[in-house]
C-alpha cells in the first residue's frame, strides 16, 4: 500500500510539474525534466518510506512503451536518409568513447579500477531519447539535426549496453575477449531487430485478417497496441537477444503497417489520445523517480565512505562535484571530436559538400555535442551494476559510480537546456526537402481524388435512386470545398498577403465559429433545452473538427 501510495504522490508531481512550468514566465523556462527530477528529491526527503527500484522491473515498464512510440512517430525518412551518421553517432561514437572516457575517470579517480570506468563509461555514453526529446520540445532545434539526435538515442542503447555487459564481465573475471564482444553485439542488435520486425508483422497481419473478417473493435485495437511493446521485449529478452532494439524495431514496422490505411478513422483519433497521455505520464514519471532515487544514492555513498573513514567535509563534496564536471566535459569533448569529423563523410557528401565549412561544422558538432543528453536509462543500467563479485568481495565503487552517474545525467540536462538555445542560434545545416511545397502538393493531390471519387459516387447514386438533383446539389456542395483547397494554392493574391496566410485567417474563423456552436449547445444542454446524451454526441463532432483545425 506505501508503494502504491508513493507512486500515486509521483503522477501528482508529473501533473504539478507540467503547471509550473505554464507558470513559469518565458525567460525563466526550465525544462521540464529538471522541475520533475526536483519534485522526486522533494518526495524522498519529505516521504518516509523509500521507492525500491528494480533495474530490471524499470526496463520493462518504462522502456518498451516509450521506445517503441518514438519508433513509430520518428519520421522514417528522415532515419533513413541520415543512416550514416546516425549509425556512426549510434555505434562508434559509444565505443569511441567508452574507451576515450573510461581511461580518463581511471586517471582521474584512481580508485575507481579500470574495468569499473569502463562500466560507468559504458552507462553514460549513450544519450536518452526520453531525455532528447523532453529538451527539444521546448528549444527550436532544426528538424534535421532533431532527427539524427532522436535516431542516434534510438539506436545507440544496444551498443552501450554490450559495452556495459563486457565491462562487468571483465571485473568479475579479470578478462576481456574482444571476438566475443563482437558476436554478442551482433547477436543482440540484429536478433533484436529481426524478433522485433517479425512479430510485428505477424500481429499486423493477424489484426488486419480479423477486422475485415469480422469487423474492428476499436478498444481492442488500442489494447494490441499496448501490448505489442512488451511482447516484443520480452521475447527478444527471453532469446538473449536486445528487448530495447526490438522495440524500437517495432515501432518503425507499426509506422509502416499503418500506411495501409486499414484501421478506423476513429481506431486512429482514440489511438493518438491514450498514446499521447501514456507518453506524458512515464515520461514525466521516469524523470520524477530520478529525483527520489537520489537522496538515497547520496545517503549509501556518504554511508560507505563513513565506514572506510573517508573525510565528508564541505571541501570532499566539492571533490566530487568537480569529478561529475570534468567527466562531462571529457564526454562532451569526445562526442565534438566525433561528430566534427563524421560530418564531412556524411552530412557533407554529393550535392551538399560544396557547403562544407570549418567553422560552420564545428558550429554543428558544437549544438550536438551539448545536445547529448544523459537520462533515466543510464541511470538504470548503473543500478544493474552486480552488488558482489567472486568470492564475496564488494564491486569496487559501485556507490561512487552510482553518484557520479547521477550527477552526469543532472548535469547534461542543466547544460543541454542552458546550451543548446544559445549555440543553436544562426545554425546551418543542409536542409531537408521543403516542408510546405510538400504539404501543398499532397493537399492538392489528395483533394483532386476526393472530387473524382464523389463525382463517381454521385453519378452511381444518381442513377439507381430517385430524386437525383438533390445527389448532384449534394456533391457539388462538397466538392466545392476541395476545389476552393486546389485554387486557393495557386491563384495569385493581390497585396502581401500569401494564399498559407489566407488559409490560417480562414483557419482562426473557422475555430471561432467552432467554440461559438460548442458553448450555445453547452447552454442549452445545462437549460434542459437539449437532451444530454444528444448534447454530448453534437459537442464530440465539434471537438473532432476543432481538433483538426489545431493541427
Amino acid at each position: 500500500m506505501q508503494t502504491f501510495s508513493l507512486i500515486l504522490i509521483m503522477f501528482v508531481a508529473v501533473l504539478f510539474s507540467s503547471i509550473i512550468v505554464r507558470m513559469l514566465p518565458f525567460r525563466l523556462q526550465i525544462p521540464v525534466p529538471l522541475i520533475q527530477i526536483a519534485l522526486g528529491a522533494s518526495i524522498s526527503m519529505v516521504a518516509e518510506w523509500r521507492l525500491e527500484l528494480d533495474p530490471q522491473v524499470f526496463f520493462l515498464l518504462f522502456l518498451p512503451p516509450l521506445l517503441f512510440l518514438d519508433g513509430w512517430r520518428i519520421p522514417k525518412e528522415g532515419l533513413f536518409r541520415d543512416r550514416g551518421i546516425i549509425l556512426s553517432l549510434a555505434i562508434g561514437l559509444v565505443v569511441f568513447t567508452v574507451i576515450g572516457a573510461g581511461y580518463f575517470i581511471h586517471w582521474l579517480i584512481p580508485s575507481i579500477p579500470l574495468g569499473v570506468a569502463f562500466a560507468l563509461a559504458a552507462v553514460i555514453s549513450p544519450t536518452d531519447p526520453v531525455a532528447v526529446s523532453a529538451i527539444a520540445s521546448r528549444i527550436p532545434i532544426p528538424k534535421r539535426l532533431m532527427h539524427i539526435l532522436e535516431g542516434e538515442s534510438l539506436l545507440n542503447d544496444a551498443s552501450g549496453l554490450v559495452c556495459l555487459r563486457f565491462a562487468i564481465a571483465s571485473v568479475l573475471t579479470g578478462s576481456f575477449v574482444l571476438s566475443d564482444a563482437v558476436v554478442d553485439f551482433l547477436k543482440l542488435s540484429l536478433g533484436g531487430v529481426a524478433i522485433g520486425v517479425t512479430i510485428t508483422l505477424i500481429i499486423t497481419k493477424a489484426k488486419i485478417w480479423v477486422s475485415k473478417r469480422f469487423g474492428e473493435e476499436v478498444s481492442a485495437q488500442i489494447l494490441i497496441s499496448l501490448l505489442l511493446p512488451f511482447i516484443v521485449y520480452l521475447a527478444a529478452e527471453h532469446l538473449h537477444c536486445s528487448g530495447i532494439l526490438a522495440a524500437v524495431a517495432s515501432g518503425i514496422t507499426m509506422g509502416y503497417s499503418e500506411l495501409s490505411g486499414q484501421a478506423l478513422a476513429l481506431t486512429r483519433v482514440r489511438r493518438t489520445a491514450v498514446w499521447d497521455m501514456l507518453q506524458f505520464a512515464l515520461n514525466g514519471l521516469m524523470f520524477v523517480l530520478l529525483g527520489e532515487q537520489l537522496p538515497g544514492i547520496v545517503a549509501n555513498l556518504s554511508e560507505i565512505l563513513g565506514e572506510a573513514g573517508q573525510p565528508q567535509d564541505d571541501g570532499f563534496w566539492l571533490l566530487l562535484l568537480y569529478y561529475i564536471l570534468v567527466i562531462n566535459l571529457a564526454l562532451g569533448a569526445l562526442r565534438f571530436i566525433w561528430v566534427f569529423i563524421s560530418l564531412r563523410f556524411t552530412i557533407f557528401t554529393g550535392k551538399d559538400a560544396n557547403n562544407f565549412r570549418i567553422g560552420n561544422a564545428i558550429h554543428i558538432a558544437a549544438v550536438t555535442s551539448v545536445a547529448g543528453v544523459r537520462g533515466a536509462i543510464s541511470l538504470a543500467g548503473v543500478l544493474t551494476l552486480p552488488l558482489f563479485i567472486s568470492a564475496g568481495y564488494p564491486f569496487p565503487a559501485r556507490d561512487l559510480v552510482i553518484f557520479l552517474a547521477a550527477g552526469v545525467i543532472i548535469v547534461s540536462l542543466i547544460v543541454a537546456s542552458i546550451g543548446v538555445p544559445l549555440l543553436v542560434r544562426g545554425l546551418f545545416i543542409p536542409s531537408e526537402p521543403e516542408e510546405e511545397q510538400t504539404e501543398d502538393l499532397a493537399r492538392n493531390k489528395s483533394a483532386e481524388a476526393a472530387i473524382r471519387a464523389i463525382e463517381n459516387a454521385q453519378y452511381k447514386m444518381s442513377e439507381t435512386l430517385p430524386d437525383a438533383s438533390l445527389y448532384i446539389e449534394a456533391a457539388a456542395r462538397v466538392t466545392d470545398v476541395y476545389r476552393h483547397r486546389i485554387n486557393s494554392q495557386i491563384a495569385p493574391v493581390d497585396g502581401p498577403m500569401t494564399p498559407r496566410a489566407l488559409e490560417e485567417i480562414e483557419q482562426q474563423l473557422r475555430l471561432i465559429g467552432l467554440r461559438a456552436e460548442r458553448a450555445e449547445l453547452f447552454r442549452m444542454a445545462r437549460t434542459k433545452e437539449l437532451d444530454e446524451q444528444l448534447a454530448r454526441k453534437l459537442i464530440r463532432k465539434i471537438d473532432l473538427m476543432e481538433a483538426q483545425n489545431i493541427r
